[in-house]
């Protein structure tokens, strides 16, 4: 009687048993004809920039007659005529960001630059 029942359970489990089969994998969708670009950086800096003491990293192009936006730091500082009471130089998501102070009597100007152009004027 001892070997019939391991038969029995064999026989009743044979057919329990079976392999299970794993579920498709889906196939990887088809690779686009056309890549999106990689974002771009920040444009490049052209021309002389200010360092965080306020001087010039070179010669000013001298090109600016007026102090507006678009100009170049060197510029501002040569028509200003004297170096800035203060810099800020930084990296921002436009790239190149720079605050430049200048106390004047009364007054005080911030000028705000990204990527050596002024961009706006505080007074």
């Amino acid at each position: 009687m001892r070997s019939a029942v391991p038969l029995a359970l064999a026989a009743l489990l044979g057919g329990c048993t079976t392999p299970e089969r794993a579920a498709p994998i889906p196939a990887p969708p088809p690779p686009s004809a056309v890549l999106p670009a990689p974002p771009a950086g920040p444009p490049a800096v052209s021309g002389p920039v200010l360092d965080g003491s306020g001087a010039c990293t070179g010669p000013a192009p001298g090109t600016a007659a007026a102090i507006e936006p678009g100009i170049g730091e060197c510029d501002l500082v040569r028509l200003k005529g004297r170096p800035p009471t203060d810099v800020l130089v930084g990296e921002g998501r436009a790239g190149r960001e720079v605050q430049v102070l200048y106390t004047e009597p009364g007054a005080k100007e911030l000028y705000f630059f990204v990527n050596n152009r002024l961009d706006r004027i505080v007074r």
